[in-house]
């Protein structure tokens, strides 16, 4: 059987190979930019303010694009935002002290996690749900998604064999990572291209052909944000990069190690995004997320106790096998409780305190891994994560979709 929605428009599976590039990039970078912020000198209490200045300008820009945007044609925010992205990538490469890094951090579009958190978000979540019928919604949010964390899979393999080419090639590790966001900025003027292809249809799909703000859906939509940003606080405490020094610290593991990890984890969470399509339709959406989430957080709180990189390593494997399991649902569910014409801004509203939540717990976690290699970043991300679930259940697992 097809795992293709039969319904899907001719722009969907556009919207997956801009994910998958986009995906690659993020993958290549977030396990990259740790090691080559060490590089350059700066301390773990410094990368952690990078990080959180990444998720901060995230936010901002999302917010504006979901609540400002909806009179905007949805081809010029994308084209925009990979021009920003490419910009990003061009900066990163020729800065070496802290504060330019910073600012870019913070005015960019660079993704220090596997999932996706940039300003594309809000519109191509918006566009994918008036693509397909909406009993096939999950199923191509799942592909959506799949097509990024498999090509984040090989972003990160592709980033553990920098060293290896920075030895072949007699390459300082910096030189090579200053060329990794120059790879960056070229993924963006490839997804810019294809961008360019999308049918008007992106444009006019809704009632009226423009987008609203929030208005019949706002309690709900509010409700779930608070939810997300609990959940996103919890995640920044453990982000890729995050993870990526951890494993350094804590256990000495190489960068090439650590891509390897990485790679298998994300094929592991792009192969859960098919089962979560199946679960959906036996369990709810509501119950996928939770019963999917809160083992996965459980694992990571493990990861933290255990005394050996095998054991550490076996804990995070079974964790991506599970935790990214709750996205395609989390999309479908929030896209479906709201009417058409306000999914941009729900999108932009769930995501964007996600965003701002996440941000603020990194600068924590450096300041945390700068006294102690110890898991505590994993242990607190994990309790939170887990209260978020219980919490997600109890306030929404009898609340059905209506649109």
């Amino acid at each position: 059987m097809s795992l293709w929605p039969r319904s899907a428009t001719i722009d969907a599976p556009r919207l997956l190979l801009t994910r998958a590039l986009r995906g690659f990039a993020d993958g290549l970078v977030s396990v990259l930019l740790a090691a080559h912020l060490s590089a350059l000198g700066l301390s773990p209490f410094q990368i952690g303010a990078v990080l959180t200045g990444t998720l901060l300008g995230s936010a901002a820009l999302t917010l504006l694009v979901g609540l400002r945007g909806h009179g905007w044609r949805r081809r010029t925010v994308l084209a925009g935002a990979t021009l920003l992205m490419a910009l990003t990538g061009l900066g990163l490469a020729a800065s070496s002290a802290f504060v330019p890094i910073l600012i870019i951090a913070v005015v960019g579009t660079l993704n220090p996690g596997a999932g996706d958190v940039t300003v594309f978000l809000p519109v191509e979540q918006a566009v994918l749900s008036e693509s397909v019928a909406a009993p096939e919604r999950t199923a191509l949010f799942a592909l959506y998604n799949l097509s990024g964390t498999f090509a984040g899979a090989f972003g990160a393999l592709a980033a553990g064999g920098t060293g290896a080419l920075a030895h072949a090639l007699g390459w300082p590790v910096v030189a090579v990572g200053r060329a990794a966001f120059v790879a960056y900025a070229a993924v963006a003027l490839v997804a810019a291209l294809v961008y360019r292809t999308l049918s008007p249809a992106v444009e006019g799909a809704l009632p009226g052909g423009t987008a609203a703000p929030l208005v019949r859906s706002r309690a709900i939509v509010l409700r779930l944000a608070a939810l997300f940003s609990l959940d996103s606080a919890g995640g920044g405490l453990a982000v890729q990069s995050l993870l990526v020094l951890w494993l350094h610290r804590r256990f000495g593991l190489s960068l090439g190690t650590t891509g390897s990890v990485f790679f298998v984890m994300g094929l592991l969470a792009a192969g859960s995004q098919l089962v979560a399509v199946r679960l959906a339709g036996r369990i709810g959406l509501i119950r996928t997320m939770v019963f999917t989430h809160l083992p996965a957080n459980l694992l990571l709180i493990l990861a933290a106790l255990v005394p050996t990189a095998p054991l550490a390593i076996a804990c995070l494997l079974l964790r991506m096998a599970l935790a990214q399991m709750d996205v395609p649902a989390r999309q479908a569910y929030v896209m479906s409780v709201v009417p058409p014409e306000e999914r941009a801004a729900a999108a932009s509203v769930t995501n964007t305190p996600r965003s701002l939540a996440a941000a603020l717990t990194p600068l924590l976690a450096g300041a945390l891994l700068e006294r102690t290699s110890f898991g505590w970043p994993l242990v607190l991300g994990g309790a939170m994560k887990a209260a978020y679930d219980l919490l997600l259940l109890a306030q929404f697992g009898r609340v059905e979709p209506r649109h």
